[in-house]
This record gives structure tokens, sequence and C-alpha cells, in this order.
């Protein structure tokens, strides 16, 4: 199971990517213009506070139990959460998780 962990963070990570990647080629590389699409409508904006929260949920998890069992290497997991996208945040969580 470890292993479909990893498969979906590197897929969490590559597939939305692409998205982004030509959504910026197509309107230039400003993040402010991209928040705007992001809540372009109200449907938009729900799944941005959707995922937001989702970010949140599982960066306190974290937190929680990387001071509970001493394994800092999971913190890798917020950054990947932030920046690339919940998608690849969480199954990387999952798989450091289960060493």
């Amino acid at each position: 199971m470890r292993w479909v962990f990893l498969a979906l963070a590197i897929w969490g990570a590559i597939h939305p990517m692409y998205y982004f990647i030509r959504w910026f080629n197509e309107n230039g590389y400003d993040i402010m213009a991209m928040v705007d699409a992001w809540h372009v409508n109200a449907a938009t904006s729900g799944l941005v506070w959707d995922l937001t929260i989702a970010a949140v949920t599982l960066t306190i998890w974290i937190i929680y139990e990387v001071i509970q069992r001493r394994t800092w290497l999971d913190l890798i997991a917020i950054p990947a959460t932030f920046c690339i996208g919940v998608s690849c945040g969480l199954p990387l969580y999952l798989f450091l998780r289960s060493r």
C-alpha cells in the first residue's frame, strides 16, 4: 500500500501542474490573476474553500503527529500541500507515515 501512496503523490504533483502550467502559459505568470480565476463563480470559489479547509486540516494533523512521533521528515508534506496541492500532500504524508 505504501507504494500506492507514493504513486498517488507523484500523480497528484504532475497532473494538476500540467493544467497550472498551461494556464500560466496562456495567461502570463501572474499568481494574482490565477487567484482571480479560481473565484470566477460560486462553484469554483466553493472548490477553492473545500481544498483550503482540507489543506489546513491536513497540516494540523501532520503537525500533531510529527510532535507525537518525532518524525520530522514528515513535515515535507506541508509545503507539498500548499505549493502543489492536497492531491500531492496527502498521499505523500501517508507514504511517509507508513514507513
